[in-house]
């Protein structure tokens, strides 16, 4: 694994968060690839072989759903909050042409309105990855929770 593709992958979650946590939607489908997908998924669901996930956007028309949902059809009908994701790469295969699998540990923290902080979920991303000219972009995202109950509701994706 050369230097380079790591700094793409490592660009690309970099990208991603920094939509997420910047409420940047749009920013966040950016990070897919045109046959993208993102799963969230408890991993009791997962380890059990359950397709029971919390968000299964398993084509692109589901993600741009899913930031129209976020962005038009539930605005200003929850009380929103900030994220602050932290993410680190624990692992990374080549899987063929300009495809690679990668494995990284997430938390994440929420600040509610009213100033207090937690924990909002922990877990890992299984990722496949796409290289191409541009740079990287996710062909599926695959975000296990620790748990199956999160502290309060998720609107944003993990």
């Amino acid at each position: 694994m050369t230097q380079d593709i790591l700094q793409q992958i490592d660009a690309l979650q970099i990208d991603y968060i920094a939509a997420l946590d910047g409420k940047n939607m749009s920013g966040w489908l950016d990070t897919f690839a045109g046959d993208g997908s993102y799963i969230c998924i408890a991993a009791e669901n997962e380890d059990a072989g359950l397709p029971l996930a919390l968000m299964m956007d398993d084509c692109h028309e589901r993600l741009e759903d899913r930031v129209t949902y976020v962005t038009k059809v539930w605005a200003g009908t929850f009380e929103d909050y900030q994220t602050r994701h932290f993410v680190q790469r624990i692992g990374c295969t080549a899987k063929g042409a300009d495809l690679y699998e990668t494995v990284s540990n997430f938390t994440v923290f929420y600040t509610d309105s009213q100033g207090s902080t937690g924990i909002l979920v922990s877990g890992r991303y299984v990722d496949e990855i796409k290289l191409n000219g541009s740079g990287a972009k996710f062909k599926s995202r695959r975000a296990v929770m620790d748990t199956n109950v999160a502290p309060r509701y998720i609107v944003y994706p993990i």
